[in-house]
């Protein structure tokens, strides 16, 4: 199990003029095949992190702040949740440079995918890198 990847999704967003990055993980029991989507973890994840950042909507309006690339999923290993991911978080909530957000989450992380939904289709996960 240690050796097993933590799936996290994270939601890049401003609500009033200031930054926030709500997030919501859990361990995988099976990692998805290379290749492959985490779908049913993956998707109960996202639909976990969406209505606690629908819930904030009543503390003011809410705003993607990195575009399609605002709902991200993602593979950490554990090791790597304590301590980089927190600093990555802040240093992004300081700059809101989200490219650099993304160059520093592509290095700690092997997977990641955007999730998006398009009417009458499902909900899909597209691999990022």
């Amino acid at each position: 199990m240690a050796d097993t990847p933590y799936l996290v999704a994270l939601a890049l967003i401003e609500q009033e003029g200031r930054r926030a990055l709500p997030l919501a993980g859990r361990s995988q029991k099976e990692v998805a095949a290379e290749g492959e989507a985490p779908d049913e973890l993956g998707r109960a994840l996202v639909l976990e992190l969406l209505l606690r950042v629908w819930q904030r909507s009543d503390a003011g309006l809410l705003k993607r702040a990195a575009a399609a690339e605002s709902l991200l999923l993602v593979e950490l290993p554990m090791e790597r949740l304590p301590e980089d991911l927190p600093v990555l978080k802040a240093a992004w909530l300081n700059s809101g440079d989200a490219e650099v957000f993304r160059k520093g989450l592509q290095g700690m992380s092997p997977r990641a995918w955007t999730m998006a939904v398009e009417k009458f289709q499902p909900v899909s996960l597209t691999q990022l890198w």
